[in-house]
């Protein structure tokens, strides 16, 4: 294996097009695939890296491949620039049994022609693979493995692909360490590895520091023209074993009929941990007229695209964009906000609670249909206390749409908690936390009516509520 991770070939001539035919098939089921109903119409290969020759029993690439789809009629017949996507493909003469799930396709033409591809981190080897290159810091063609030298990292340990639905890929090793690989990649600094090396700089003990990591330098050889700046693809980091996420431990509440004040409490106080250590670690900005008219004016322009998507929003729209307006007179009157960099997409599910009773944070990618430029923007620290509270939200009506009570009791408590170690209750900004609160759940309105229109009314019960108040 150290042989093979000592290898600088790229793939061969001709790769690419042959897997064409089965990629165009299998990347639009992946749950990570982020162009679902468009058609993929062709690839681009940005950068690929034979980690194991294809002569061998088992093959492996890693290919990095930019997917081209229309953007559909509204927006005109040209091809998208297309998003790149990370993939692993093993190659086998066939898969046993336990990899069927992992299937691509079987290869008829070009280098692999007979071959079968199949999504190679299902497989234990390739998955050991990835772990011994970023213990013993491999560099294998245009791919840096890197790691903290004061982490240390065994060889040996067991690999497990988490199976649940994600829109990254993970893999836990042991006990040890779980390994999220980012399946649609950008260049540049990615948050999911910048705000975790900060807060471990800052000695934060709430997110698990990162142990290792993998990068991409684009090499040229596949003749695009790529940005310079080097992707992130993973990041390592310690697994909290036991550990159970937020979503999962208040649906279990709410079934109980147990409350969850002290949990959401508990999560506050987290929560301002986290920024007040961000806010050491990494400069923060003032936030006047001219970027809140930005944010505000941005606000607006996603309400009124959704209202145009989703009719049921109409009858609101009054009354949701008077929270922006509102938050535009502030700032037109002077006044002015701090801002610092955030978690940028804080939920339940981010949040995961020890055996011990302990919560951190997880995911720092942000939202990642948003441009890097925007997620890695200063902002104010109510956009996450605003994600965390519609998440309550959801957790509440998902389980008994006639019960909100259970949610306002841990959107009150988890402020109360937030306010301890930050001095500050969110609950004391109630403009700028509307006018987050009402941005999100448009977002949400907007996502349940494409994705799951059985979820719709979760959202619009928040859009009722938000369209009529002027307090949180």
């Amino acid at each position: 294996m150290s042989e093979a991770l000592t290898r600088t070939v790229t793939a061969p001539p001709g790769l690419l097009s042959s897997l064409d035919p089965l990629l165009r098939e299998w990347l639009p089921r992946q749950r990570w695939f982020a162009g679902k109903g468009r058609p993929v119409t062709g690839f681009t290969l940005v950068q690929a890296t034979e980690l194991l020759p294809p002569s061998s029993k088992l093959g492996l690439y890693h290919l990095l491949v930019r997917a081209h789809q229309p953007l559909g009629p509204a927006l005109g017949a040209a091809d998208h620039p297309g998003d790149c996507y990370q993939l692993l493909i093993g190659v086998r003469e066939a898969l046993p049994p336990r990899l069927a799930p992992a299937l691509i396709g079987h290869v008829t033409q070009g280098p692999l022609a007979g071959r079968t591809v199949y999504e190679a981190l299902h497989d234990t080897r390739p998955a050991e693979l990835l772990l011994e290159a970023l213990r013993t810091q491999a560099r294998v063609g245009g791919l840096r493995f890197e790691r903290d030298p004061h982490q240390e990292i065994r060889s040996g340990l067991v690999p497990r692909l988490i199976t649940a639905e994600q829109s990254n890929s993970s893999v836990v090793y042991g006990d040890t360490f779980i390994l999220k690989l980012l399946r649609r990649i950008v260049p540049g600094i990615n948050p999911d590895l910048e705000l975790p090396l900060a807060l471990a700089r800052a000695g934060c003990p709430r997110v698990p520091p990162p142990t290792a990591w993998l990068v991409a330098e684009p090499d040229g050889t596949a003749g695009t023209a790529e940005p310079d700046e080097p992707f992130v693809l993973g990041v390592l980091q310690p697994f909290v074993q036991g550990a159970t996420d937020g979503w999962e431990l208040a649906l279990r509440n709410l079934a109980k009929g147990e409350d969850f004040v002290a949990e959401a409490r508990a999560l506050g106080r987290a929560t301002a941990e986290v920024h007040t250590a961000l806010a050491r670690a990494l400069p923060m900005v003032t936030l006047g007229h001219a970027q809140l008219r930005l944010m505000v004016d941005g606000m607006t322009e996603r309400l009124e695209a959704a209202v145009h998507a989703v009719p049921a929003l109409r009858p609101y729209a009054p009354g949701l964009r008077s929270a922006f307006t509102a938050l535009g007179d502030l700032a037109a009157e002077g006044r002015t906000w701090t801002a610092q960099r955030v978690h940028g997409d804080l939920h339940l599910g981010q949040c995961l609670r020890s055996p011990a009773g302990d919560w951190s944070l997880i995911d720092f990618e942000g939202e990642p249909a948003r441009p890097l430029a925007e997620r890695r923007m200063p902002q104010p620290v109510v956009r996450d206390v605003a994600g965390m509270l519609r998440s309550f939200d959801y957790a509440a009506r998902s389980v008994d749409p006639a019960q909100p009570e259970w949610a306002e009791r841990c959107r009150a408590a988890y402020c109360s908690g937030y306010a301890e170690p930050a001095g500050r209750d969110p609950r004391t900004d109630p403009v700028m936390l509307r006018a987050y609160e009402t941005d999100k759940a448009v977002y949400e309105v907007l996502y349940e009516a494409r994705h799951r229109p059985e979820w719709l009314p979760v959202p619009l019960a928040a859009v009722h509520r938000l369209a009529v108040s002027d307090q949180t």
